[in-house]
């Protein structure tokens, strides 16, 4: 039996490799992301990336249809974009055969910043933008429109997660999609006042060893967060995204406007920071008063 020519299994790994991605979806960019070998083969470590991109697109795509709905150009901010990896995908996926729509990427380094300009120019996707800006200055930044459907901040440290809140707030976004991480400012809180509450409280031993107030610190803000987000006029959604870039950081927050603000979200977001000592330090961010 004679073997294949070299390029007929050329060819042949190539359709196999199409086969496992989406109709339309760009090789070249997912060589760009590492997503496939520079050969563009898909191996083990690829092929679980792969996965992970699509289980991501498959939670946001359904925000992305209701903002597009009645011809809409929908607007998308990716805050701490890092490679802006998650834009790349976003748009390619759903932005380029929608054919309509303009994704921000917001990033404070400007060498990543400089190469996601240059990859977007090199794969011919025009509606993407990318703006050398922190999270909390981008609020009022020219470059920005005034309005921003979608809010996305994919590991965005400690109080950037906030901060991409409050622009989501003032822009009136429809959508947020935030994964949380590094969060210590909350159990930077719990450690100065740790002696006080172990006194008055036997709940304090929740956070008596400093792994323990580091884990709690995380899972306070992010309640808060979710709080503040219902009290502003968000269903709010928490899941898990699992194995997203390797990160035990894997709490995916999705909140969707729906104008219903909701006055126990902000009884409790008050009870838990008066509770925790944090009403001094966290009241105003959180939208209450000192």
């Amino acid at each position: 039996m004679s073997k294949k020519p070299p390029a007929d299994k050329q060819r042949a790994a190539e359709a196999a490799v199409l086969q496992e991605l989406r109709p339309g979806q760009s090789v070249e960019l997912l060589k760009a992301l590492h997503i496939l070998t520079r050969e563009g083969k898909l191996n083990q470590d690829s092929r679980r990336k792969l996965k992970q991109v699509y289980h991501l697109f498959q939670l946001v795509e359904p925000l992305l249809q209701d903002l597009s709905k009645d011809g809409h150009a929908p607007t998308l901010a990716d805050h701490g974009a890092g490679k802006s990896y998650l834009g790349f995908i976003l748009y390619d996926l759903y932005f380029k055969p929608l054919g309509r729509g303009h994704i921000y990427g917001i990033e404070w380094r400007a060498e990543l910043v400089e190469k996601s300009g240059q990859l977007a120019q090199h794969l011919g996707f025009e509606r993407m933008a990318f703006l050398n800006l922190s999270v909390a200055d981008s609020t009022e930044a020219a470059e920005l429109p005034e309005r921003i459907d979608m809010v996305t901040a994919l590991h965005a440290c400690d109080t950037a997660t906030d901060d991409a809140i409050a622009f989501g707030l003032q822009k009136k976004a429809k959508a947020m999609v935030l994964v949380p991480c590094c969060q210590a400012e909350v159990a930077a809180c719990l450690r100065q006042g740790k002696a006080l509450q172990l006194a008055r409280t036997p709940l304090a031993e929740l956070w008596r060893h400093p792994l323990h107030t580091r884990e709690l610190g995380s899972q306070i803000t992010n309640v808060l967060r979710c709080l503040h987000l219902e009290a502003s006029g968000y269903q709010v959604t928490v899941t898990e995204l699992v194995g997203w870039e390797h990160s035990m950081k894997n709490e995916l927050i999705m909140a969707r406007y729906t104008g219903q603000k909701k006055r126990s979200a902000a009884e409790r977001l008050r009870a838990i920071l008066q509770e925790f000592g944090l009403e001094q330090a966290l009241g105003a961010r959180f939208g209450l008063s000192a």
